[in-house]
């Protein structure tokens, strides 16, 4: 990751990664429940809105309009793909 770019811990991270790739699956906005779903992650919905609202906030994500998922921007791409090849 960039020097300038905030630091994610595992969950957010993983959470990301999860977005990024439901998001290219599926070509849709992706929820706090497909994400519950599919992260392996025993987290509640609400819990991941939480890790949402810091990715959103850090600009790695956005919503498209108010009552969608949410879909990766550019730099959450990035980092997604940078965060995957550091495992």
């Amino acid at each position: 990751m960039p020097a300038d770019t905030p630091s994610l811990n595992d969950r957010a991270q993983l959470l990301l990664k999860t977005l990024v790739e439901r998001y290219i699956a599926e070509g849709q906005p992706v929820g706090s429940r497909a994400l519950s779903k599919y992260s392996g992650l025993d987290l509640s919905p609400a819990s991941i809105r939480n890790v949402m609202a810091d990715l959103e906030e850090m600009g790695f994500i956005a919503s498209p309009h108010t009552s969608a998922g949410r879909i990766p921007t550019s730099s959450g791409l990035t980092v997604s793909r940078v965060s995957t090849k550091k495992r």
